[in-house]
């Protein structure tokens, strides 16, 4: 099984940035795709971005642009960067380990979640 722990949500302005990160321990070399997903309040949990293990990467259309996805397997963390934040991407944020690419992706891990708000 694969432990996931996000950081680095918080608060922050419309355009502004933030980075989240996504530790993974526990069975790290099982690991496939990982992927951000995100929850808004009264709403479903829904696809942000994806990632393979060779590093090829799918955005959803809202993002697209604006957020990158990394990851560094040395380090066995999985990072999202946000920029030019709109209040509508105030959510809370998951990580996941599974597999499969973009809309086919499929989770077998999560985090607890991040919660960003954004103000406007």
């Amino acid at each position: 099984q694969v432990q996931l722990v996000e950081s680095g949500g918080g608060l922050v302005q419309a355009g502004g940035s933030l980075r989240l990160s996504c530790a993974a321990s526990g069975r790290i070399f099982s690991i496939n795709a990982m992927a951000w997903y995100r929850q808004a309040p009264g709403k479903q949990r829904e696809l942000v971005a994806t990632i393979t293990g060779g590093g090829n990467t799918y955005y959803a259309d809202p993002v697209k642009g604006r957020f990158t996805i990394s990851r560094d397997n040395a380090k066995n963390t999985l990072y999202l960067q946000m920029n030019s934040l709109k209040p509508e991407d105030t959510a809370v944020y998951y990580c996941s380990a599974g597999r499969g690419f973009g809309s086919w992706y499929s989770g077998d891990s999560w985090g607890q979640g991040t919660s960003v708000t954004v103000s406007s």
